[in-house]
């Protein structure tokens, strides 16, 4: 028996340079085994639950109703129309920063409301293009690091010429060229250390060395405020060198 959890109402599964029915083809419902899935569903928020916050209550009805195909929609615009307690919308992305992060030049040492903050982004471009703006607000340098671009074996040198490799956008990875600076925040993609560091661990960078980089994590009930050093030929090298040796 195999336990598998989900929820179908989020994003498709991404196929690279598929159409809609591509990735609806991906999807499980769509593959011979679902014919002996049972399914089971959970009803309760527990999150909502536990805190006993009815604005949170709200809030979850309403992602249920968007999910669930219940938000009407406009017969003339094929759209629906989200109220103004579900979201607010902006028209550039310097609005949205400025949104999330106001005053981030001064805000970036407060780690407590560095937690509460993050901004979402469905393409790596879009992610890119937010971080270097949110970076430009902070003072100080920035670091560079790039991945291992070189090939163990000269065979395939003419098969993956060094630009190919530095061009690569692999999922889960960060860029070939990835620039830091002090107080920027930055995210655990392994389980390097569980539960301290983990896949998704948030930490504020303290000091950037050539090899090395001193963080504080900033998430997590037990482990708020804690040092930790990440080692590139070590452990991370998996998160910030491994990109091109998977090539």
């Amino acid at each position: 028996m195999i336990l598998l959890a989900g929820d179908f109402r989020q994003t498709l599964p991404v196929v690279p340079r598929g159409t809609p029915a591509d990735e609806l083809n991906a999807c499980l419902k769509a593959s011979p085994l679902w014919n002996n899935v049972k399914t089971l569903s959970l009803t309760t928020n527990m999150r909502v639950q536990l805190q006993n916050d009815q604005s949170a209550a709200q809030f979850s009805k309403q992602l249920l109703d968007l999910g669930n195909g219940k938000v009407p929609v406009d017969a003339t615009s094929g759209l629906i129309t989200l109220t103004n307690d579900f979201c607010r919308f902006v028209d550039t992305q310097l609005v949205l920063i400025e949104n999330v992060f106001p005053n981030i030049s001064e805000n970036y040492k407060n780690y407590a409301w560095l937690s509460q903050r993050a901004i979402l982004a469905a393409k790596n471009n879009d992610v890119h293009a937010l971080n270097f703006t949110i970076q430009s607000k902070i003072a100080g340098d920035l670091v560079t690091y790039k991945s291992v671009d070189s090939i163990t074996n000269p065979d395939d040198v003419v098969n993956y010429p060094t630009e190919f490799l530095n061009s690569l956008e692999i999922p889960g990875f960060p860029p070939h060229n990835l620039q830091l600076k002090v107080g920027t925040v930055i995210m655990i993609l392994r389980n390097l250390n569980p539960p301290r560091l983990c896949n998704g661990t948030r930490l504020s960078v303290k000091r950037l060395m050539p090899n090395l980089i001193e963080a504080t994590i900033i998430n997590g009930k037990f482990f708020m405020g804690q040092f930790c050093y990440l080692q590139f030929e070590q452990e991370t090298r998996s998160i910030f060198d491994e990109k091109k040796n998977s090539s």
